[in-house]
Formats: C-alpha cells, sequence, structure tokens
C-alpha cells in the first residue's frame, strides 16, 4: 500500500508522481452503518414499545426533551468517551443516556436491546439500490462502523449482506474511527489499495478521518429521516457509474 504524503499547512511538502496523475479508478467502497445505509425507528416508537403503554404527544415531547437534555450531562457525557471500543463501553454509553431521564430509566436495558434488533432498523429508500448497482459492476463493498454488535444480521435481515465482502466492527478492534487501522484491514480484506477506495459516512471527523489513511470520503449531509431518500446516487457518481 502506498505511503502518504507528508503535509505542511499548504499541502503535500514534497511533490509525487502519483500527486501528479489523476486518482486511480475506484476499485472499492467502505459504507458505515447508521445513518448512512440505515437509520433506526423514531425515538417515539421506540419508547412507547418499550414502555409497553400508550403515551400521549405531550408526554412524549417531555420524554424527547429529556433525552436532549441528556446529551448535555456531565455523567452522560463522560460515558460516551471510547463508547465504540467495546460491547460493554457501548452499552454502558447508551443505558446512561436513556437512564438520565427518570421515566426511562427502568426500560434503560429494553431500549438498548432495540438497538441490537434487526427489525427495528430501516434502510434508506436509496440503500439497495446503490448497493445493487456498485455490486453489478464489479466493485468490491465492506462495511465499517462505530458499533458494539456484529451488524451482520441486520443486513442480512433486509437482504442486504450478501453485498458486502468485509465487516469491521469497532468494538472487535477496540479503536474506534478515525483510527487508520479500522480502514487499513477494511481494505486488506477486500484485496485493494486505499488510493483505491472510497469511505461513504455521515460524520466529518470520523469517517472524513479515512482520508488520514489514504482513502478518499465522502460525507453525507445529517438528517435525513427513516426510510427516505438519503443521497446516495453521490456514490455512483463518485465510482464513475453515473453522470455529473
Amino acid at each position: 500500500m502506498n505511503g502518504i504524503p507528508v503535509c505542511g499547512p499548504e499541502g503535500p511538502i514534497r511533490a509525487t508522481a502519483a500527486s501528479q496523475e489523476s486518482p486511480p479508478a475506484v476499485r472499492a467502497v467502505l459504507f458505515d452503518f447508521s445513518g448512512t445505509l440505515f437509520q433506526i425507528a423514531t425515538y417515539a416508537g421506540r419508547i412507547r414499545a418499550a414502555l409497553g403503554r400508550p403515551v400521549d404527544d405531550g408526554a412524549m415531547d417531555g420524554l424527547l426533551d429529556g433525552l436532549e437534555a441528556g446529551l448535555s450531562d456531565p455523567e452522560v457525557i463522560e460515558a460516551q468517551r471510547a463508547r465504540d471500543v467495546s460491547a460493554k463501553a457501548h452499552r454502558h454509553a447508551f443505558t446512561t443516556w436513556y437512564a438520565s431521564v427518570p421515566e426511562l430509566a427502568p426500560v434503560a436495558d429494553v431500549l438498548y436491546g432495540q438497538l441490537q434488533a434487526p427489525e427495528q432498523w430501516v434502510p434508506y429508500a436509496d440503500t439497495g439500490s446503490t448497493l445493487d448497482q456498485l455490486t453489478c459492476s464489479g466493485i468490491a463493498l465492506g462495511v465499517v462502523s462505530d458499533v458494539g454488535w456484529d451488524l451482520r444480521a441486520t443486513f442480512a435481515h433486509h437482504g442486504l449482506d450478501r453485498h458486502f465482502s468485509s465487516w469491521v466492527h469497532s468494538f472487535e478492534h477496540h479503536t474506534e474511527k478515525p483510527d487508520p487501522l479500522l480502514f487499513q484491514h477494511a481494505c486488506r480484506e477486500l484485496g485493494v489499495d486505499p488510493a483505491e477506495t472510497l469511505m461513504v459516512g455521515d460524520n466529518p471527523a470520523k469517517d472524513g478521518g479515512a482520508v488520514g489513511a489514504g482513502l478518499r470520503s465522502y460525507v453525507l449531509p445529517a438528517g435525513a429521516a427513516p426510510g427516505h431518500i438519503r443521497g446516495l446516487d453521490a456514490v455512483l457518481r463518485l465510482t464513475g457509474l453515473a453522470g455529473p
């Protein structure tokens, strides 16, 4: 695999033959999971299911306000540190957040269990068609996700696991994106050079950090609702499978 040139504030210090040529064609695409290919069911629906009773809209707004406020709770913030380096840390981070809302504390483990339930996740409307086109064009695909459990069952539940030849879960490597180790491991499993690989995600710091490992990166805008169009047609353009 090619080395990454040393850069100063304005760019590479030494010009190389590689930097003077067009970038190589994309032979592989790595995808993040949540917020990129899938989105979990709404918090309101999950909370009603976890509580096992009706919750009117006013009461639900209060619970959702509590979750939002919990994101600023010092204990919750501390629990998020190194959240994705182990299954234990991941569970602790999420259950601590859920439990920051007193009414949800008794069902914090139930809410966490929903995360691991394949049926709770919804592929975006353009996920399947995008993966189909990439696979049919011979582009190798992998998943690189900061997560606390194995994602293959979720992809299989939706008939999408067949597209992927590499699965890199952060908790299995005891580190998190943007650690180059995760991206490099996926490239080795797919048999491609990082320079021939595109990372697609929704977090500029984590998924965009793939650039530090020698990959190209595309970061999707935030805010897509479950089941809606995600804008993955951009991936087809970046791989040369669709026009500009």
